[in-house]
């Protein structure tokens, strides 16, 4: 039962043959994202190599800066990727992306890491994957959460023009936008949460079943992270719209969206 099945670099490049049945999908449906599938295929492919290799050295040789300084590259790339894809946002409100995306990721992942699992914060083999599954998926949702509500506030410009003039407060004209925004941002991860373990066996769970891990034990683990991965997506989201959104207007109670 505890017996790891090692695939070779011959079996691996099998999988590959799959992004023809792709392809072949995209041809025939006009589909004109071919170059993008190549180019992602290859850069996740590259990227996770390098990354094996990188986590293979940190764990043969453990060191809390090296732990750090692989968490914090996370976090910059993390934040990276949501705010260049929300550049209409002010510099503000920019920061306090940055800062809940950061903040609320490492927070849970140390408490996950200190308090639930127990063991030293700095032990990588746990934190780095930890990090990984919790700071990704914040990231996901706050971009989500953010598209949202850039989306409904284009889209609803004239309106909110027509209820400052009739006196009432951005707040009041804001929030309900946030508040969307943020059911928006959590359905995925709730949705996900639903069909855990009936229809889908997610891949922190599979990976330690094929590492030979105990069902119940990986089960137990499973449980702990999608909690994390909520908390984390809905703290990140809340608070980085919930004080986002003040910054979008002044004094004088005027609405400024780039």
């Amino acid at each position: 039962m505890n017996t790891i099945v090692k695939m070779n670099l011959a079996q691996f490049s099998l999988i590959y043959l799959l992004l023809i049945i792709i392809l072949v999908i995209m041809k025939k449906a006009r589909v004109n994202q071919t170059k993008l599938l190549v180019v992602a295929s290859f850069r996740m492919s590259v990227q996770l190599v390098l990354a094996g290799f990188v986590l293979t050295w940190i764990f043969e040789n453990p060191h809390p800066l090296l732990t750090v300084a692989y968490i914090v590259s996370m976090v910059i790339f993390a934040i990276h990727r949501v705010i260049s894809r929300c550049k209409r946002l002010n510099r503000t409100f920019k920061i306090i992306v940055a800062c809940s995306l950061a903040g609320t990721g490492v927070s849970l992942v140390a408490y996950f890491v200190a308090v639930v699992v127990g063991i030293n914060v700095f032990n990588p083999q746990y934190t780095i994957p930890i990090s990984g599954m919790i700071i990704a998926n914040s990231m996901n949702g706050v971009a989500l959460g953010l598209r949202s509500f850039t989306e409904n506030i284009r889209a609803n410009t004239a309106r909110m023009d027509a209820l400052i003039n009739a006196g009432v407060t951005p707040k009041k004209i804001l929030l309900p936008f946030v508040n969307d925004a943020l059911e928006t941002a959590l359905i995925p991860t709730l949705n996900s949460m639903v069909g855990m373990g009936i229809i889908s066996l997610p891949g922190m769970m599979t990976g330690q079943i094929l590492s030979g891990t105990l069902p119940m034990t990986a089960i137990l683990y499973q449980i702990a992270i999608m909690i994390a991965i909520c908390t984390a997506v809905c703290v990140t989201v809340f608070t980085s719209l919930y004080l986002g959104y003040r910054t979008m207007y002044n004094k004088r109670y005027q609405i400024q969206v780039s």
